[in-house]
């Protein structure tokens, strides 16, 4: 019996989906989940399952197809190069997210196929939206918080309710902004020679972690906001706390940079997105299973 070889998932697919990277997303969602008043949790299950194990890596799939990186990417340090079975297992995923997504509601299915859109648009070589720093950064900002909440906020409220809290939505962009720009940082050189212009290139390496802490602090000052206006300065404290660690090692890092800007370095990108992670994943998890058991 033999077993045919190109049927089977090639390692460079399974890499390039970069399947862990998913949990960098998902303080987000947490978030989202924790606010609604009543929740369907078999709906919210399903979107977690829709956004980061299918949207989500097929989004960083079709990057690494576009991009062909061979040096550090998003939590890969050696990427491999992709093959014509990426592109393909992407458009499998996006499909079966469109089509999961109708037992959702009908506005989910449209919001996640603006955001398949727009993640095409920011990578695809005939568009190329990242070559742009302003309309890029924006693009994937505005995607990856305020519309990751809303799906998720609208899609788990038992009521499916369409009355979203702006704040929310406004403190998870803010958030997604404060870290987005410290993701390119060191690569400056790659991104340069393959024509791309991002938000931190146009900001320059001081200029990126000038530009991230003051998207963090306003991020915080709006989450702030939205916790006074419902009451739950409480909930706000224990966010404050669980963020405390990255706050410590975002003015760290600057420190070191401020110092030798070849602290600008991968390594010191993939810490900081571990304790960036644990931090938020921590805090809005915290604050999830305060709404389940209060």
């Amino acid at each position: 019996m033999t077993i045919n070889m190109d049927s089977m998932l090639q390692p460079s697919t399974i890499q390039l989906l970069r399947l862990p990277f998913s949990f960098f997303l998902l303080p987000v969602s947490l978030f989202a989940l924790s606010q609604p008043l009543e929740t369907n949790w078999l709906k919210a299950g399903l979107l977690l399952i829709i956004l980061h194990l299918l949207v989500f890596p097929a989004s960083n799939g079709y990057n690494s197809y576009m991009d062909r990186d061979e040096g550090p990417v998003g939590g890969i340090e050696k990427p491999l190069q992709p093959t014509r079975q990426l592109l393909i297992i992407v458009f499998a995923m996006d499909t079966l997210a469109l089509l999961l997504s109708l037992f959702v509601s009908g506005w989910v299915f449209a919001v996640l196929l603006v955001y398949i859109l727009a993640s095409r648009a920011y990578s695809s070589r005939n568009v190329r939206l990242k070559r742009y720093p302003i309309l890029g950064f924006l693009v994937v900002i505005l995607c990856q918080g305020a519309l990751v909440f809303w799906m998720v906020y609208h899609g788990s409220h038992a009521s499916q309710s369409l009355n979203v809290p702006f704040t929310a939505c406004l403190a998870s962009t803010l958030l997604m902004g404060g870290a987005y720009p410290l993701t390119q940082v060191y690569q400056h050189d790659a991104d340069g020679l393959d024509g791309v212009y991002t938000i931190s290139m146009l900001a320059g390496i001081k200029g990126t972690f000038i530009l991230s802490g003051l998207l963090f602090t306003l991020a915080f000052l709006v989450l702030g906001l939205h916790f006074a206006l419902q009451l739950e300065a409480d909930r706000f404290l224990v966010l404050l706390v669980c963020f405390l660690p990255v706050q410590i090692n975002f003015f760290s890092w600057a420190k070191k940079v401020w110092r030798n800007q070849n602290e600008a370095n991968y390594e010191n990108l993939m810490k900081m997105n571990r304790v960036a992670a644990f931090g938020g994943n921590s805090g809005f998890l915290i604050i999830l299973i305060w709404k389940i058991i209060g």
